[in-house]
């Protein structure tokens, strides 16, 4: 096979990564992130829009030369078009749009959704790690997103279930920041449950027709719970924090892992991988894999450092596309919605 070298640049939230593939074997890979956030509770776009300006020459170049490889040796720059924070968007296809354009390198443009959910193909340079075959399911479970993803190919992929509201880990993070946990409040969600009782409070479980998810209904069942008890004692988040912590994300995975249960028999598929940052909660992990082995499932986890938003996904993604001949115009404009995108 004749050596692809493929740049991938992502800047669809808060990290500003690039990394570079040889083929599908990762070379580089440099992710900088933004502690200016965590003061605020949550991402605020401009900061990190401004953030990524400041961060993506120096990420760029890192990630070359970790490579062994200068820009007149990439054969095509594969960056986020979205979806994302249109801001930060607009540096990383800006950047990757004045790159192409002074070396006369092909472009080409990633859904930022569709990375995760190839990330499995990343070969390390010490070992070829087991890629799931097609057609496989994907639940891809991130702070914005929730799906489950039928992939018949690199470039076939029908969503057969979706949130119809709040997403998995949009709901973890706003019932963290009430109980005043820091952000991002999932890492210490998990945390705490490994020392909680998951039966100590009941939460409202949803009924949505079909591979469907829904969020919301769960989230203000907590909120109330918490009104409720915190009226007759002030201290009550203090005092049962790791329980709240355990009933809430068994009570996520188990709507999460039921649906996809469901999928698996309705598709006959049992290749199953997670993706997305909720998929390095070690709860949801090791249920997925505990299920795997009571169903036949082959199981595909991410490696931790591809749960988050990583270049080295929307490069492979953008390798699939060079194959493939598709390449972006110097005229693209990055997407901040998923749906204006398919």
């Amino acid at each position: 096979m004749d050596k692809i070298i493929i740049l991938g640049i992502e800047s669809s939230c808060d990290d500003t990564s690039a990394a570079v593939l040889e083929n599908t074997v990762l070379r580089s890979s440099v992710i900088a992130s933004q502690a200016v956030h965590e003061r605020y509770g949550g991402v605020i776009p401009e900061l990190a829009s401004r953030a990524h300006q400041q961060n993506i020459v120096p990420v760029v170049d890192t990630a070359l030369r970790d490579a062994g490889i200068t820009i007149d040796k990439v054969d095509a720059i594969a960056f986020t078009r979205g979806p994302g924070l249109l801001g930060s968007l607009m540096v990383g296809t800006s950047f990757a749009k004045g790159l192409a354009m002074a070396h006369s390198t092909p472009l080409v443009e990633v859904n930022h959704l569709h990375g995760h959910i190839l990330s499995h193909f990343v070969d390390m340079p010490d070992r070829e790690v087991p890629h799931p075959s097609f057609p496989y399911l994907a639940l891809l479970v991130s702070g914005g997103h929730t799906q489950i993803v039928k992939v018949d190919s690199p470039d076939e992929m029908e969503i057969v279930g979706t949130t119809i509201d709040d997403a998995a880990g949009e709901a973890l993070d706003k019932c963290a920041k009430v109980m005043g946990l820091p952000y991002p409040g999932g890492p210490i969600i998990d945390r705490l449950a490994k020392e909680g009782n998951a039966e100590a409070f009941r939460f409202a479980r949803p009924r949505v027709a079909e591979l469907d998810y829904s969020f919301s209904g769960l989230k203000t069942s907590f909120l109330y719970t918490l009104r409720d008890h915190v009226a007759e004692d002030a201290d009550f988040i203090e005092k049962n924090k790791a329980d709240l912590c355990a009933t809430l994300l068994t009570t996520v995975v188990d709507i999460l892992v039921d649906k996809l249960i469901r999928a698996s028999k309705q598709y006959g598929i049992k290749d199953i991988a997670l993706g997305g940052g909720v998929s390095a909660n070690s709860m949801l992990r090791e249920r997925v894999a505990m299920e795997g082995q009571k169903r036949g499932w082959r199981t595909f986890l991410p490696e931790l450092k591809f749960t988050t938003d990583n270049a080295a996904m929307i490069a492979i993604a953008g390798y699939y596309k060079y194959l493939r001949g598709e390449f972006a115009s110097l005229d693209v404009a990055p997407i901040a919605r998923y749906e204006e995108m398919v």
